[in-house]
């Protein structure tokens, strides 16, 4: 399988993280961890699908996912191909105007959004695109024509700033008396910019923070003391919903990005 990443011109460096392109020669199955970034999938050969109970659920050609709480099985058929979107914890909100929060825990077809001639469009020039960086070019002249505003909020991002430096560990009422605002107003400003309310969000960065201290050679029990767990089952639950397994057979089998 090959893995790369391609960072966005300086136009859209402001809304996009980076491009992760993955080929896969023979079937594979990947273990995709909840993160904070909004995902717009343009597969590009092939077949891909969502695993779950062992059920396959064909992706469609381009697939716009919102966050998650729960790890998702993407299952990619010999010889598919995708170039992905990874945006900014913000910067899907610049290119849509629908309440992107309305897709937690949904991968739906970009037509939803977008007309399906549009997209049509996109993936003829796709397919005629012979190389990757010529692929990435349309992908990037789409996302520029479809900007719709650039009005950065700066509480919301000083919020997400804050949430991060706690590692997740945060009381949403605190936070919002630190920033200033009411918690109903912060939590429809945050929920509109991210797609995600204060609490879902915070609880992503906590997880992902429990899995990178957990890599060093440190006992289970103490992380989860660490990240505001009081016992070691609870901690187990919330870990195995956001993995797909428990801590113990994720360390020594998972492969994941």
């Amino acid at each position: 399988m090959r893995f790369e990443t391609y960072i966005p011109t300086e136009q859209l460096k402001p809304f996009v993280k980076a491009y992760a392109v993955i080929e896969s020669q023979g079937e594979i199955t990947n273990r995709v961890l909840p993160g904070t970034s909004f995902a717009l999938a343009f597969r590009i050969r092939g077949q891909i699908s969502y695993l779950n109970d062992n059920n396959k659920t064909v992706l469609p050609t381009v697939a716009f996912s919102g966050l998650k709480k729960s790890v998702r099985l993407i299952n990619y058929a010999p010889h598919s191909a995708a170039i992905i979107v990874l945006f900014k914890e913000t910067g899907a909100s610049v290119f849509f105007k629908q309440p992107l929060h309305e897709l937690f825990e949904q991968s739906i077809s970009l037509d939803n959004f977008f007309s399906s001639l549009e997209i049509s469009l996109v993936e003829e020039r796709l397919a005629e695109s012979e190389s990757l960086a010529s692929k990435i070019t349309v992908v990037e002249e789409f996302l520029f024509s479809k900007i719709i505003h650039h009005n950065p909020d700066k509480l919301v991002s000083e919020a997400i700033a804050k949430i991060y430096s706690a590692k997740g560990n945060i009381r949403i009422k605190e936070l919002a008396n630190d920033l200033y605002i009411s918690q109903d107003a912060f939590e429809k400003r945050f929920r509109k910019r991210t797609g995600a309310t204060p609490k879902q969000f915070s609880y992503i960065v906590k997880m992902n923070a429990v899995i990178r201290q957990s890599k060093i050679d440190t006992p289970l029990l103490d992380v989860a003391f660490e990240n505001g767990y009081y016992d070691q089952p609870h901690f187990n639950k919330d870990f195995k919903i956001f993995t797909g397994q428990a801590p113990t057979d994720f360390f020594k089998s998972a492969s994941f990005w």
